[in-house]
């Protein structure tokens, strides 16, 4: 983990920083709750925000969607296109190949359906970390410890609500993911 902390170091903001060791921080903890893999939350963690340094740039970022053969609808979204552009670089440029760990950082901003315990751990603790003071993400994070399923479905509500409600670009994978966890709910209270 000596490059990624050196890395993040010597390129993140400190808000952006904290908030990296934070979601490291509560990824862990979740981890040791649920019974993942810890090493691999950890490194999930920390590699999910690194492109948002100060060498990715918007134009970076295009340029990174393009040659990593993106979907073109993340161009010029770099809230949407960072976990993307990173799982590609993570794999390409630094031999990080396992599978659920590049998922994690990936769809940490959309989630999907399907998710793995590991990709729910790393996006409900982006959402939930301490450092996150919008209303609804005290509740999150307490809900993270006893159903990450209700946390992951909380998230991705608050997340699609403020995009809708800002203007912004809404990812269908969330659309798609709000209703595959709503659907799983569903089946879990009709199976007691």
């Amino acid at each position: 983990m000596d490059y990624i902390d050196e890395y993040l170091k010597n390129n993140l903001k400190p808000s952006r920083l904290d908030h990296t060791y934070n979601v490291r921080d509560l990824a862990v903890k979740l981890a040791d709750i649920y019974g993942a893999d810890r090493d691999k939350a950890e490194k999930a963690a920390l590699y999910h925000d690194m492109c948002k340094g100060k060498d990715f740039t918007d134009e970076k970022l295009n340029e990174c969607v393009i040659r990593f053969g993106l979907d073109r609808k993340y161009l010029n979204k770099s809230a949407l296109s960072h976990g993307k552009v990173a799982a590609k670089i993570m794999e390409s440029e630094l031999g990080i190949t396992d599978r659920d760990i590049l998922n994690a950082v990936s769809y940490h901003t959309t989630g999907r359906p399907g998710m793995s315990l590991l990709e729910k751990i790393i996006f409900v603790s982006d959402a939930g970390e301490p450092g996150r003071t919008y209303e609804g993400s005290d509740e999150i994070r307490e809900t993270a410890f006893t159903d990450i399923d209700k946390a992951c479905l909380m998230a991705l509500e608050k997340t699609i609500a403020y995009v809708k409600s800002s203007g912004g670009d809404l990812d269908e994978d969330s659309v798609y993911t709000r209703d595959w966890f709503m659907k799983m709910e569903k089946e879990r209270r009709e199976n007691g």
